[in-house]
């Protein structure tokens, strides 16, 4: 292990479980362990519990504020009144996929499926197994904070008919298997592009600009460029400066990643396997650079 290498694992442990770079030698086996690794892959303890306002785990209440109003993250234990007690797997994956919950009423795509959607059909049984797994809170959810019309919800297919293109994701034969996989891991399980891609006025990512950073992201908080663009971009990164900030949070100029980043390694991309770690630096740096 490298002297900065080492640097970075102490200051993980420094920072106290700030970052936690614990990730298995490889993925665990049985459906509820597959289903926890998705789950960390995906980032869904961040978004679903109010660790800040002492929220119970995966209760629920977290807010987001975006240019559109607040949103408040639902519940997502096996609670049967509160929670997704009496989802089906159906239910589930059509949330997933569609953006439809129960009943036909249409999420808001703050919860982002229109990059889960391509996760593959194996991940989102295993994720469910996991859910389904997890000890049940009676928590109710709280209601978003929007202003018409961006409260309407029978604008949401129109929506969607622009910007959700459903999965899952086809892999490109044309490429290395480690590329399909870190492209996986960024566009669907990760959902990278949710806060690193450009909006448009009515809240789409913008295609023509993947991953080239967001000067309004969550909160109101710029997101950097991932694409390897030499003036604003990762250009001057190395694969182990990538994999290291994944891994630790530290970055080449010795700073750490705050902020919503910082969850992000801590939560999910710290607890990744190595090989999974690479794959997404072998995608981001593939990527045509975009200023």
């Amino acid at each position: 292990m490298s002297v900065r290498r080492r640097f970075g694992a102490a200051l993980g442990a420094v920072l106290g479980a700030t970052i936690d770079a614990a990730g298995a030698a490889s993925p665990p086996e049985g459906a509820v362990g597959r289903g926890e690794y998705v789950f960390n892959a995906a980032g869904c303890l961040g978004c679903h519990t109010h660790e800040k306002g002492g929220g119970v785990r995966l209760a629920g209440g977290r807010p987001l504020a975006t240019p559109f109003g607040t949103f408040y993250s639902p519940n997502i234990t096996p609670d049967s009144e509160h929670g997704i007690g009496r989802w089906s797997q159906d239910d589930f994956m059509r949330a997933m996929r569609e953006g439809v919950a129960p009943g036909g009423r249409h999420l808001f795509p703050a919860f982002p499926y229109a990059s889960y959607t391509w996760m593959t059909d194996g991940d989102l049984a295993d994720l469910w197994a996991y859910l389904r797994a997890q000890p049940p809170v009676a928590q109710p959810d709280r209601e978003h904070d929007l202003s018409p019309p961006f409260s309407w919800r029978f604008l949401i297919p129109v929506w969607k008919s622009l910007y959700l293109e459903k999965g899952p994701l086809a892999p490109d034969p044309n490429r290395s298997t480690a590329w399909n996989r870190g492209r996986y891991l960024v566009q669907a399980l990760g959902h990278c592009g949710e806060c690193h891609t450009p909006r448009t006025l009515l809240g789409g990512l913008d295609r023509t600009r993947p991953l080239a950073g967001n000067p309004d992201g969550p909160d109101g908080n710029p997101v950097p460029n991932l694409t390897p663009a030499p003036k604003s971009g990762l250009d001057e990164w190395t694969a182990g400066d990538i994999a290291l900030a994944l891994e630790t949070g530290l970055l080449p100029d010795g700073d750490v990643v705050g902020g919503g980043m910082g969850e992000v390694v801590r939560n999910s991309t710290s607890k990744l396997i190595e090989a999974d770690r690479q794959a997404i630096v072998t995608y981001l740096q593939a990527l045509p650079p975009i200023e």
